[in-house]
């Protein structure tokens, strides 16, 4: 296990975590019509919070695409998740909120099931999966769900929108982390002829405008405590069947070894549950950290549209 991949991963992961506060901070504010509507980013392109908290999540998903060009999803994902860690540092820096038992309780649980996790199942690259029929499987099941979690989100009266989506949200995330590793392959293996004539850049595409604004109506939808959490859990979960399922990652698969990596699963999800339930979390209507310009800014948009 390279430690070039575990600092690049937790690189990325801070950047993935501020940039969520931050662009949670703007969206919760976005007009309530933008809900699932590619306008709730251009409403929120106006927003330099927003601006910033993209720019936060650029950085991540390439200091993510570097990781995994050099390790694992498998590795990678789990590290990843830590990104709710810095999430709930910058939220705890708005709010004032010290960690308490259920902070600390959180984070050790997070961290000691993802150490678990690597440990016990000792994640290693084989050869990718060539046959057609089980990546589509595994692709299909992914998306597949995605998509019931996102038809579930859009019922008027299911007060879970934000989790719903936020689920829906993160098992894209995990799939890009995966369609991302096959793309550093094959630039790896033929450069960019390779790259280019293959399907998996231009799904990479389409998965990111989707999961983006997925995403960003689960912030507008509710508190960072609902979606963040579920984005989190679900995230390093779709990213690890996919990296077993297609890219040939291997784990220990011993009882014993079996055993410890649930475990570890159950600890990080616990662990994302504990923290993202924390009270330094942004919790509803009250802005914290954004500029009244920027309010302005999306109610002008709201009332001109």
């Amino acid at each position: 296990m390279s430690l070039l991949v575990i600092a690049l991963s937790v690189a990325a992961a801070c950047c993935a975590g501020f940039g969520f506060v931050l662009q949670q901070d703007a969206a919760r504010h976005a007009p309530p019509s933008d809900f699932l509507s590619p306008r709730l980013l251009l409403d929120l392109m106006r927003v330099p919070s927003w601006l910033a908290g993209i720019g936060l999540m650029i950085c991540g998903m390439v200091l993510g695409a570097l990781a995994l060009g050099r390790g694992e999803v498998s590795v990678v994902e789990p590290l990843l998740a830590t990104n709710l860690l810095f999430a709930l540092a910058l939220a705890r820096y708005f709010t004032g909120q010290r960690l308490g038992r259920q902070g600390w309780g959180g984070l050790w649980l997070l961290a000691g099931g993802v150490t678990t996790f690597l440990l016990a199942g000792q994640p290693r690259g084989g050869d990718a999966v060539t046959e057609p029929l089980r990546h589509w499987l595994v692709i299909g099941l992914v998306v597949g769900v995605a998509l019931a979690l996102t038809a579930f989100a859009r019922h008027p009266r299911t007060p879970w929108a934000p989790t719903l989506l936020g689920l829906a949200g993160g098992l894209l995330y995990g799939l890009q982390d995966a369609l991302t590793r096959v793309c550093v392959l094959r630039l790896e293996a033929g450069g960019w002829a390779a790259l280019f004539t293959g399907w998996q850049p231009y799904a990479l595409v389409v998965l990111g405008v989707s999961s983006l604004i997925l995403v960003q109506s689960a912030f507008e939808a509710g508190p960072l405590r609902m979606s963040l959490p579920a984005l989190t859990a679900a995230q390093p979960l779709a990213g690890i069947v996919c990296g077993i399922g297609f890219l040939g990652d291997q784990v220990r698969t011993d009882t014993g070894a079996l055993a410890w990596q649930a475990a570890g699963l159950a600890a990080i999800v616990a662990g994302i549950v504990l923290l993202g339930l924390h009270p330094a979390m942004p919790v509803g209507k009250e802005k914290h950290g954004a500029t009244a310009a920027d309010r302005l800014m999306l109610d002008g948009r709201h009332e001109s549209g």
